[in-house]
């Protein structure tokens, strides 16, 4: 029995901004179409530097909780003409996609990204996972990376690493978000990686080692 489920398909799973897009032009246009409209008084330079948490974690530090519901509903409806397509893949990211599922894997995206949202950037991108799952954030993405069953998470953030230890996954880093290698293994991720491009090669030896 263990060797048979050992012949299981592995999945992975992937966060989404700056693990597998550079989100931050179109993050970027969309925030300042908020602004323009609204006059939230958003410092779109920091905004954009600190990806990962919820939209309503980074309007909270803007203006006050009473706006917050209503920002994030129009940013949302900005967000598919202004933030689509001036956002593209980070290095590696088909590469990566690809090596899993070359090897009979399966690939899922979680992210705390509202889904539909998600969902336009990968097609844009030509980037196909097998589901993708969204509004889910730090701990919050244990849940579906259990029902996936996902043995690997793949993240930028502190936050990607405490769901992948939450949900028994190993956790992966990359430098190519907020957080540097040091912030990464202090949260207890298991590998950091400097980018996508040296995925491929980690890949084969996880699952050499299997």
């Amino acid at each position: 029995m263990a060797g048979m489920a050992s012949l299981a398909p592995l999945t992975v799973g992937f966060d989404l901004d700056m693990t597998l897009i550079d989100s931050r032009p179109g993050i970027r246009a969309a925030y300042e179409a908020l602004i323009e409209e609204t006059g939230a008084p958003i410092d779109v330079d920091v905004a954009v530097s600190r990806l990962g948490p919820p939209l309503e974690h980074e309007l909270a530090q803007w203006v006050p909780a009473a706006r917050v519901p209503g920002l994030a509903t129009r940013y949302r409806e900005l967000y598919p003409d202004h933030a689509i397509e001036p956002t593209r893949a980070l290095p590696g990211a088909g590469e990566a996609v690809s090596a899993i599922r070359d090897a009979g894997g399966r690939v899922i995206v979680v992210t705390a990204k509202n889904e539909q949202h998600a969902k336009l950037h990968l097609a844009h991108l030509g980037i196909g996972p097998d589901a993708v799952i969204g509004r889910l954030w730090a701990e919050g993405k244990a849940e579906a990376l259990r029902d996936h069953r996902a043995s690997v998470y793949v993240g930028d953030h502190v936050g990607d690493v405490r769901g992948a230890r939450a949900a028994g996954a190993l956790a992966l880093s990359v430098t190519t978000g907020p957080c540097d290698a040091e912030e990464l293994r202090a949260a207890g991720a298991d590998v950091v990686l400097d980018d996508l491009t040296a995925f491929p090669a980690w890949w084969e030896a996880f699952r050499a080692a299997r």
